[in-house]
Order: C-alpha cells, then structure tokens, then sequence
C-alpha cells in the first residue's frame, strides 16, 4: 500500500483522515504544527510540519522518506464581511490554506516526477466553486487553491502525477465553531451573519470526508474534482446549471 503523508491531522478532517487511512492499510505519515496532537493515532510516523514554514516543510518531508500520495488538508477559516475583514487575517488564510498547500506540494513533486508516479489530494470545498457571505476570505483562498490543482493536473500530470481535488460541503468538525468572527458592536451585518448557518445547509461528518479522500486515492483513475456527499454534489451541480448574471445564491439570502 502507498506511503500518504497527511497535513493538518492534529484534528476534525485531517485526523478522520489519518484514522480511514491506517485502518484500510495504508503507510500513514501523519503531520501537525504540533506533533503531540498525533500520539493516539494508529499511523507509522508522527512529525511536525507547518505549512507555513519553508524549513519545517522540508525536514518533515525529509524524514518521511518515500511519498506516494500528499493529502493536503491543513487549514483554517474565518467569519466576517469582506468590507471590514483585517487584510492581515486574509493574509494569514492564504498562507495557509493556498501558498501552504502550494508550498508541500512543491516539497514532494521532485521525486514523484522522477519516478513518473505519484498523487496529490488537496481538500478543498465547495467554496472553491461558489461562495457564502461572511466566507469570502475563505472561498477565495479555496478558489486560488483550485486554480493551482487545475494546474498541476495539467503540468505534473505529463509526468504521471495525479491530482484530485475534494469538495465537502459544511463539515461536523468543528473549524466553524472554532473560527475567528470579527463583527462590530450593532454591525450591520450581523443580520447575515445569523442567516449563514441556513446557507450553509446539511452537515456532513470528517469520516465522511474521509472515506471520499481513501476511495480517491486507491482508484486507478481518480476524478478532478470530487465532491462529497449528496448536498454538496446538489449544490454543485445547481451553481454550474446556474445563470452567470447575477451572484448565486443572492436570492436565497433573507435578511
């Protein structure tokens, strides 16, 4: 079975993650900012990697040894309007969730390319295709995420690389819960913000995830994109039947 190194699995998607993948057999490197967080999962290697970091990425991937597959998943979110959100905080969430993802991506390819033979799964969601009010930061750090996958399909492709890209919807795993909010006293956007978990619709679970992110990487010929459960596979499918000329979703919006 392949070696998959796994960013982000001290908790919720990524440690679910971890778990699926040792249970079918896999090698299981398991990485975090703080590899403490890993020492009850059933994987081989625990170390520290913050996708943020050039040096840590490296040695992580040094002392991994051989890669088959890179799962990336580290990533965090935020709640607030684009008109007020601090510049730093959508800063911080493409270094994360982008340039990080990019920047492991990088660390790996080298070998696979040598070898003509590899996987890259980049856990994105549905936000990489549409967007939610009071996520903007977060969806547009998915959609650039998206763009570089597309074109890595494209580029390391020729070389044998393939790269999927996986699309929860809301996810039980507590990232929302545990996000930033930066809302004003009487902000007048509150209103949106309390509309947003009915846009957000049904919740599905990290093992959910999971099993979608092993079932991609054990096909022959994964897709693309793979969108996780039915609400996601409805909303998807709603936004590309959807007219470009007006925002989707606008409608559905009341308050």
């Amino acid at each position: 079975m392949p070696s998959v190194l796994v960013t982000g699995a001290s908790r919720g998607i990524g440690r679910a993650i971890a778990v699926e993948l040792a249970d079918r057999g896999h090698r299981v490197i398991a990485t975090a900012r703080r590899p403490e967080t890993l020492a009850d999962l059933p994987v081989d290697q625990r170390l520290r990697l913050d996708v943020t970091d050039q040096e840590s990425v490296d040695r992580a991937v040094r002392d991994a040894g051989d890669i088959d597959v890179l799962v990336s998943n580290a990533g965090e979110t935020v709640r607030a309007p684009l008109e007020s959100v601090p510049l730093a905080e959508v800063e911080r969430l493409f270094q994360l969730n982008t340039l990080g993802a990019l920047r492991v991506a990088q660390a790996v390819l080298p070998a696979m390319r040598e070898r003509r033979a590899g996987r890259l799964v980049f856990v994105s969601s549905i936000q990489g295709r549409l967007v939610l009010p009071m996520i903007g930061a977060y969806g547009a750090s998915k959609w650039a995420l998206e763009a570089l996958a597309e074109t890595l399909a494209i580029e390391a492709g020729h070389f044998g690389v393939k790269v999927s890209v996986v699309q929860p919807g809301a996810v039980s795993s507590g990232g929302g819960e545990r996000a930033k909010v930066f809302l004003s006293e009487n902000d007048p956007y509150a209103p949106l913000y309390e509309a947003l978990p009915a846009l957000r619709g049904e919740l599905i679970t990290p093992e959910d995830v999971a099993a979608a992110v092993a079932d991609t990487i054990e096909r022959a010929a994964p897709a693309l994109r793979v969108p996780v459960g039915a609400p996601a596979e409805k909303v998807l499918r709603a936004r590309k039947e959807a007219p470009e000329n007006e925002p989707f979703l606008a409608a559905k919006i009341n308050w």
